[in-house]
C-alpha cells in the first residue's frame, strides 16, 4: 500500500557561485506500506531527501511488505523556489532614484525534472532494495542582477583604490574634480548561475528477525556534479572617460603621454574591476546505512541511521580571471582562492538520525505517522568550516495523514517544521538558510492490482532572517550594512508504483 505525506525544501548554495548546495528539498512520498512505519521528510542544510519513504527512510521496513516479488516505482518532481536578498548599503545611495540605501536582489531556482527510482524484491523474510536519484541539488540557481556581495564589495574597493590613485596624482584628480569614483560615475554589471547535481545509488538488504522486528544494512555511492558561471564587470561611464580624455587633450605631448595609458585601460569594459568565473566540481563518497523497524498489531516503530559521508570535491576550472584597474589584483585572486584549478573543497553529507512512528487508527482505512529528524551539519565540513558558526545541527519535526477513501482513492496531508541553529556569521549571500514550516497534499489512485498513481503538491513559508552589521560583510573598511534573506518554495510531484 502507498503513501503520499509530504514535507519540504531546504537549502543550500555554498560560497561565491557555488549555488544550489541543496536547494531542492521535497518528499513524493511514493512509498511501499504505511505499517513500516513511514512518513515523508526534507533535509538537512547538506542534505536532499526528498524520497520514497520506505526504500529511503525506512528500508527495514520493506522486509514486512505484503507483495512477494517486486514492486517498483519511477517518480518525477518538479521544484521551483526564489531566494531574494534585500541589503542596505551607503553606496546604494547614489545611483538609486530616491537616493535610498536599501536594493533587493532576486535569484530564481529551478529543478523542472528530478527523477527517481525505487525497486524492491521480497521474498519470505527477506528483501533487497536498491534506490537511484537525485539526493542533493538537483537543479538550477540564476542571479541575472547579481548580489549585493558583489556590488557593494566593488563599489567600496574602487573608492578606496581611486582615492588612493588620485591622491597621488593631483593633476588627474583635478581633470575628474573628484576624490574618488563614486558609484554614480561607473555601471556595474553582474550574473551569476550555477547548477548542481548529487546523483545518488543505494543498495541493501533487509531481513524479517521475527513476526515483529526488522533490520537493515546497505551503502548508498554519491556522485557529485556541478558547474557555476559567472562575472562581475565595473566600467568607467562614456561620460566620464570622455571628459578626462578631453583634459588630457589638452596637457603637453608628455603628459598625455603618461594619463592616456591609464585612461584607456581604465575606460576600457571592465577595466574597473573585471572577475570572471567558470567551473566544474566532481566528488565522491560512500555513505553506510542501518535500519531498524517494529511492528505490534497497529503500531509501527523504525529508526535509520546515516553514517557522516566524507565528500570533498575538485575544481576543472576554465575561467578565472581576477583583475582591477585593468590589471591582475593580487586581493582579488586570494579571494578567489576557493575556485583554483585543482583546489579540493569539503562538501560532507551530514550524520543522520530518522526516528519514526506510525499508527492504523482505523484498521486498513486511517493511517497517522509523526517523525523527527536530526542533521549533524555541525560536525559535517563545509567551505571555510562554515559548519562552526551554527548553533546546533538541524531539527525537522514532521507530521502526517493517511485516509483511504474506498479501494480506488487515497488522500493525505503533512506538516512539517525545520530548524537549522543559524547565526549571522553561517548566513551570507551566496548561501543562506531560513527556518520554515510546509505543509503539503497528495492523493493516489489504484489503476489496477499492479498499478497505482500518486500525485503531490507542497508549499514552504520561510522566516526571513534580518543581519544587521557594523561592518558590511563583516570588512573592517566597510560601512554598516544590512541583509534581510527571503525564500519561496512550491513543489509538484507525480510517481508510477508497479507490483508484479
Amino acid at each position: 500500500m502507498c503513501v503520499i505525506i509530504l514535507s519540504p525544501i531546504c537549502k543550500i548554495i555554498e560560497d561565491y557561485l557555488n549555488f544550489m548546495k541543496k536547494i531542492v528539498r521535497f518528499v513524493l512520498a511514493s512509498t511501499i506500506a504505511i505499517s513500516a512505519g513511514l512518513s515523508s521528510h526534507a533535509g538537512g542544510l547538506l542534505h536532499n531527501t526528498n524520497q520514497s519513504v520506505a526504500v529511503f527512510s525506512n528500508p527495514a521496513g520493506t522486509a514486512f511488505i505484503d507483495h512477494e516479488g517486486w514492486t517498483l516505482s519511477l517518480n518525477i518532481q518538479s521544484a521551483f523556489q526564489t531566494r531574494d536578498v534585500e541589503s542596505s548599503f551607503p553606496m546604494f545611495a547614489y545611483t538609486n532614484p530616491d537616493h535610498s540605501t536599501w536594493r533587493e536582489y532576486n535569484g530564481k531556482a529551478t529543478a523542472p525534472v528530478i527523477p527517481s527510482l525505487y525497486a524492491v524484491y521480497k521474498r519470505n523474510r527477506w528483501a533487497a532494495s536498491a534506490f537511484f536519484g537525485i539526493i542533493g541539488g538537483g537543479g538550477k540557481c540564476n542571479f541575472e542582477d547579481g548580489l549585493s556581495l558583489f556590488d557593494a564589495s566593488v563599489m567600496a574597493g574602487i573608492y578606496s583604490k581611486t582615492a588612493q590613485m588620485l591622491a597621488a596624482q593631483p593633476s588627474l584628480k583635478a581633470m575628474l574634480g573628484a576624490d574618488a569614483l563614486t558609484p554614480d560615475m561607473y555601471s556595474i554589471n553582474s550574473a551569476m548561475k550555477g547548477r548542481q547535481y548529487i546523483f545518488g545509488g543505494q543498495l541493501g538488504g533487509s531481513y524479517q528477525i521475527t513476526k515483529n522486528l526488522s533490520a537493515f544494512a546497505g551503502l548508498r555511492v554519491n556522485y557529485f556534479n556541478g558547474n557555476y558561471k559567472g562575472h562581475v564587470k565595473a566600467s568607467l561611464n562614456s561620460a566620464i572617460t570622455q571628459k578626462v580624455a578631453a583634459a588630457i587633450a589638452t596637457l603637453p605631448a608628455e603628459q598625455q603621454a603618461a594619463y592616456l595609458p591609464l585612461v584607456q585601460k581604465i575606460g576600457a569594459e571592465g577595466g574597473l574591476t573585471n572577475i570572471a568565473l567558470n567551473t566544474d566540481q566532481t566528488g565522491w563518497g560512500v555513505t553506510p546505512i542501518l535500519g531498524v523497524n517494529f511492528r505490534w498489531k497497529g503500531l509501527s516503530l523504525a529508526a535509520k541511521y546515516e553514517f557522516k559521508t566524507n565528500l570533498n570535491i575538485e575544481n576543472n576550472t576554465k575561467e578565472l580571471v581576477t583583475e582591477a584597474l585593468g590589471e591582475h589584483s593580487d586581493d582579488l585572486s586570494a579571494s578567489m582562492e576557493p575556485y583554483k584549478h585543482g583546489v579540493n573543497t569539503p562538501n560532507d553529507l551530514p550524520g543522520v538520525l530518522y526516528l519514526a512512528a506510525g499508527y492504523e487508527i482505523l484498521p486498513k482505512k486511517l493511517r497517522a505517522a509523526v517523525e523527527y529528524h536530526f542533521y549533524d551539519d555541525k560536525h559535517a565540513g563545509m567551505a571555510g568550516d562554515k559548519q562552526k558558526y551554527l548553533t546546533h545541527g538541524t531539527h525537522e519535526i514532521l507530521a502526517g495523514l493517511e485516509w483511504d477513501i474506498n479501494r480506488i482513492f487515497t488522500i493525505s496531508g503533512g506538516f512539517q517544521n525545520t530548524d537549522y541553529g543559524l547565526s549571522d556569521d553561517f548566513q551570507s549571500h551566496t548561501s543562506f538558510a531560513c527556518d520554515s514550516y510546509s505543509l503539503g497534499f497528495g492523493g493516489a489512485v489504484n489503476i489496477n492490482s499492479h498499478m497505482r498513481l500518486n500525485v503531490a503538491y507542497f508549499w514552504t513559508n520561510y522566516k526571513n532572517y534580518k543581519r544587521e552589521q557594523e561592518h558590511y560583510l563583516n570588512n573592517p573598511a566597510m560601512p554598516a550594512g544590512t541583509d534581510i534573506f527571503k525564500r519561496t518554495n512550491k513543489v509538484f510531484g507525480i510517481g508510477l508504483d508497479y507490483k508484479f
